[in-house]
């Protein structure tokens, strides 16, 4: 994603104008900007890797239409894991959950997975997959968009900052390279009012900070 000099410059849309300042919007501002709080009840925000919310959507490219899976941390607004493809078969988001899984320290049993009722995540491989990890299913009741709130406010800044803003898109590789590198901004540099207008992996070092210092024993430096 990084050309050297002679690589033609690329557009930000997602970014203001201005010295490299994310766009973002304060909650309550009647935009899309911040996602909101926990996705449904129960699914509180105790720490990183406890609580996740799953759900994908469609791009529309120049030779058809892509499909984007991701899975965000509820704790931090992290995208723990994404995958972009032709299709939406249950290895469009089973393959997110596997970066998901590789990427991040789940602890069997603390772990709370959270869906629709989409037939890719109630399906065998992917609830299997689940629970080989040692995660717990949690799924949606039918008819209830509050109970995702969390992931598809993700689908719609995915939407807004990225796609409508640098489309049209030419190819499914094309749309994956901007898809790269919009989630490590995103990750590392977009501020969210939720994590007190800090970037997911800051807020979450925070946490880290807060509790071995909390556990840290007594005279330790």
């Amino acid at each position: 994603m990084h050309g050297g000099a002679a690589d033609a410059p690329r557009r930000h849309p997602w970014r203001q104008p201005g010295p490299g300042r994310p766009a973002h919007h304060r909650a309550g501002s009647g935009g899309r900007g911040d996602p909101p709080g926990p996705a449904a009840p129960g699914l509180h925000r105790a720490g990183p890797n406890q609580r996740w919310v799953a759900d994908f959507t469609y791009v529309p490219i120049t030779t058809g239409t892509v499909y984007a899976a991701f899975i965000v941390d509820v704790f931090s607004r992290f995208i723990v894991g994404w995958r972009l493809a032709g299709h939406m078969r249950t290895e469009l988001p089973l393959d997110a959950l596997e970066m998901a899984l590789w990427q991040r320290d789940v602890r069997s049993g603390n772990l709370v997975h959270h869906s629709d009722r989409g037939g890719q995540y109630l399906s065998i491989r992917y609830t299997e997959r689940l629970v080989e990890a040692g995660a717990s299913v949690s799924v949606g009741s039918k008819g209830d968009s509050y109970d995702n709130a969390l992931a598809e406010t993700v689908n719609g800044l995915y939407k807004t900052e990225l796609v409508e803003r640098h489309g049209p898109w030419r190819s499914l590789g094309e749309l994956e390279l901007a898809t790269l590198e919009y989630i490590d901004w995103f990750n590392h540099r977009r501020l969210h009012s939720a994590c007190g207008y800090r970037p997911p992996t800051e807020y979450e070092a925070i946490h880290y900070d807060q509790h071995n210092a909390s556990v840290a024993p007594a005279g330790a430096q």
